[in-house]
């Protein structure tokens, strides 16, 4: 169910997207437009969690890679009504999701959040967030390892983003910018180097509640799942 709530947010762009990493306890990813052959599999079944074969046009991770864990998302795709050209439109301001394992247990949060890692600089450059670092996607682990990535950029390999299914969030592929040890040690996400979000349901922006000027500030909060594969070094 779409639960919609109309308020008005100061600094949108910055103050939406800490909440949300706040209260969890911690470069917005819009669905991209295209055509695929391919048909709409099925969510995968806890305990069956594989990648699926990809839809043409989509970049594959690439060679060199390996795969290391799946997971299966449930969640919501979070927007806020903004002024967009000469009128209004919902912007993504983070996904708010719990990652499963194959055996049924939580084991990744996912949001935004700014990259603070040290090892791969990433500052901000966008003048209207005050931040650290860019905003970008994020996945911790419950042994607080975190890693931050970004859309893989399009290319002769294909294209980072496929819609498959018109009623859901895109297919993506991303790349690793950034990872952080847990304060205790924690290390499983610090090795991943790619992220593939397929077999996506739902979390498109609704078509109502942001028509106006008047619905500037309101809030879409909307289902969706999704699995997630996490990629390694082959050697």
């Amino acid at each position: 169910m779409k639960l919609l709530s109309k308020r008005r947010l100061l600094g949108v762009g910055t103050l939406a997207i800490v909440a949300v990493a706040a209260t969890m306890g911690s470069q917005a990813l819009a669905s991209s437009k295209g055509d695929s052959t391919a048909s709409s599999p099925q969510a995968a079944k806890l305990g069956d969690i594989t990648p699926p074969p990809l839809p043409d046009g989509m970049a594959p991770v690439p060679a060199g890679n390996k795969l290391f864990l799946g997971t299966h998302g449930v969640g919501t795709q979070n927007y806020v009504c903004r002024p967009s050209g000469a009128g209004v439109a919902y912007v993504l301001f983070t996904p708010q999701a719990t990652l499963f394992s194959e055996d049924g247990g939580q084991v990744i949060t996912h949001y935004f959040s700014p990259n603070l890692s040290t090892k791969q600089p990433d500052p901000n450059t966008d003048p209207k967030v005050v931040a650290d670092g860019a905003i970008r996607v994020t996945w911790q682990h419950r042994d607080s390892s975190i890693i931050w990535a970004k859309l893989h950029q399009s290319g002769p390999d294909g294209n980072g983003a496929v819609t498959v299914d018109p009623t859901a969030v895109a297919w993506l592929l991303l790349d690793k910018v950034g990872v952080q040890e847990g304060p205790t040690g924690g290390d499983t996400l610090t090795k991943t180097t790619f992220v593939q979000r397929l077999n996506t349901t739902g979390g498109l922006a609704p078509k109502t509640g942001c028509s106006s000027l008047t619905d500037v500030g309101n809030q879409a909060f909307v289902p969706y799942t999704a699995d997630y594969f996490f990629y390694q070094k082959a050697n």
